[in-house]
């Protein structure tokens, strides 16, 4: 994963090392592994403080393959739309 932000890893690891797991944790969920794997317990565990930061079909998939939940989305939900501004 390239990351194109202007965020000094380094230092954010340093100040806060679990806020910048997180950071990192959800950064390689919406935008790629590349070649990585996620920790199933390491998810499981963040679930809650990282869950609303998540794109919405990418949540629903984690939910599911990781509880086994299935619902559906929001229905004004559309594909040109922020997640953010539709989901809170």
């Amino acid at each position: 994963m390239y990351n194109w932000s202007h965020i000094d890893e380094e230092a954010m690891k340093k100040e806060d090392p679990e806020k910048y797991r997180l950071w990192r944790l959800t950064q390689r969920i919406n935008y790629g592994l590349d070649g990585e794997k996620l920790d199933r317990e390491e998810v499981k565990a963040a679930w809650s403080a990282i869950k609303e930061d998540i794109e919405p079909y990418t949540r629903r998939a984690i939910e599911y393959v990781l509880w086994g939940t299935v619902y559906s989305l929001p229905t004004n939900l559309k594909w040109w739309m922020p997640y953010n501004s539709v989901t809170k």
